[in-house]
């Protein structure tokens, strides 16, 4: 490697550290990381800005700020009160059920929709039951985030890089339906149990809040009902357009933008109502966070390190898949797992090429998806969700640590992981 490929790898850790320490905020780290890959020419404007590969993901930015901007205006229709009375009543006031009530339905709806999109949704309904039942909401965000990454592998619209794998691999949403949706169902399984492990053991019951809560209509939350019709109408669009971007080939960052700015012209809602729910430092965080991990796609050292692990394991597909199945849930660990499947996919393709490309080699897709899915749940920062989430907590005086995520995420992990290697090896080798 080169001279500046080393500088960029020592930038790119003494940020991580600085984010995972949290000497430095994570914003702060990320843009002072982000200048100097442009500073040292690691990258310049035109890879940052306009890059698909090693740039801004401005389809992940658009498609946050056109959501933050929904959730916003549905806030103040009183619909997430509603949806939290709603839920803590069918848990009958018990924590560890409404966790997994939570769980599933964002599992569920991050297979039809993005992973980021149902955080955004149903974090602020998290917030007002935890409220409701004087319970800690960290642990249900936590929970959440990761049901979403698992949930999301499970279709080509569930998470960002299933959809670059599915481009390069020519692969199907009724592709990923078989391939990859039964182990989802497997994992979310043994998922509801390492929460219980994690979480549940340790939760109480209020009975006088439980009996609160039971006693409630939550049809008296409602505040506005023309603007929950509004409103849910934009969003069943919007959701609409999501599943069926094989068909419109509108992008969902589009998609979101334009819901948005209906929502906002149609309505009586103010801009200033409209944007005041914007998760801005999450946004710029992200801005920072692809250009760091740009400079180390520019300099070659992601490539360099995809390939090392690719050539140790070369001719042998039982290996090799396993071995990317390892390597891609370590990488997307440390850096996003957008950049790293975009770096990754055109060498897995040679791969799958060279081997005739027949249904044996097919494997090695599926084997980076699940490493790099899965292995965004390993830290706060390894997959889009889990940045959100914690964007969300800060901004509600909830915050949840660097470690306080990972200490979980790398439980979840290594056991999701490790479930999905015999998966592999059993149906496909």
């Amino acid at each position: 490697m080169t001279v500046v490929a080393w500088v960029s790898v020592v930038v790119f850790l003494a940020a991580y550290t600085l984010i995972a320490t949290e000497k430095v905020h994570r914003v702060a780290a990320a843009l002072g990381a982000a200048g100097i890959m442009l500073l040292l020419h690691a990258t310049d404007a035109e890879a940052a800005f306009f890059s698909e590969h090693s740039g801004i993901d401005w389809n992940v930015i658009f498609l946050l700020l056109g959501m933050m901007v929904i959730v916003g205006v549905l806030k103040q229709t009183g619909v997430f009160e509603y949806l939290a009375i709603w839920a803590a009543k069918r848990a009958k006031g018990r924590p560890f059920r409404l966790m997994v009530l939570l769980v599933v339905i964002t599992a569920l709806a991050s297979a039809l929709l993005d992973n980021v999109t149902t955080v955004l949704l149903i974090a602020p309904v998290t917030f007002l039951v935890c409220e409701r039942l004087a319970v800690s909401a960290v642990p249900f965000l936590i929970a959440e985030a990761m049901a979403s990454n698992i949930g999301g592998a499970a279709t080509l619209v569930g998470d960002p890089p299933n959809i670059i794998i599915a481009s390069r691999g020519g692969l199907s949403f009724n592709d990923f339906l078989i391939h990859m949706a039964p182990m989802v169902i497997v994992l979310m399984i043994v998922f509801v149990g390492l929460c219980w492990l994690m979480f549940g053991r340790h939760m109480r019951q209020d009975p006088e809040r439980a009996a609160a809560i039971m006693a409630l209509d939550e049809k008296e939350a409602i505040a506005d009902r023309r603007l929950l019709w509004q409103s849910l109408a934009v969003l069943a669009l919007v959701m609409a357009a999501f599943v069926l971007h094989p068909v419109l080939h509108y992008e969902p960052s589009v998609v979101a933008l334009l819901g948005a700015g209906i929502l906002v012209a149609a309505t009586k809602v103010t801009t200033e109502e409209a944007i005041s729910e914007v998760e801005w430092p999450t946004l710029v965080f992200f801005a920072g966070l692809f250009v760091m991990v740009g400079g180390l796609v520019e300099t070659g050292v992601i490539g360099n390190l995809s390939e090392a692990a690719v050539e140790a394991t070369a001719g042998q597909l039982e290996l090799t898949t396993m071995g990317l199945l390892g390597a891609s849930a370590a990488l997307s660990a440390i850096v996003d797992n957008i950049p790293y499947v975009a770096t990754m996919s055109p060498i897995v393709a040679d791969l799958v090429n060279a081997g005739g490309g027949d249904g044996s080699t097919q494997v090695l897709w599926w084997a980076l998806a699940f490493g790099a899915d899965l292995g965004g749940n390993a830290t706060a920062v390894g997959a889009a969700a889990n940045v959100v989430v914690l964007g969300i907590a800060a901004r509600n005086h909830t915050p949840i640590s660097f470690w306080q995520f990972t200490k979980y995420g790398l439980i979840v992990t290594v056991v999701t992981v490790t479930l999905v290697a015999p998966y592999l090896w059993l149906r496909y080798l």
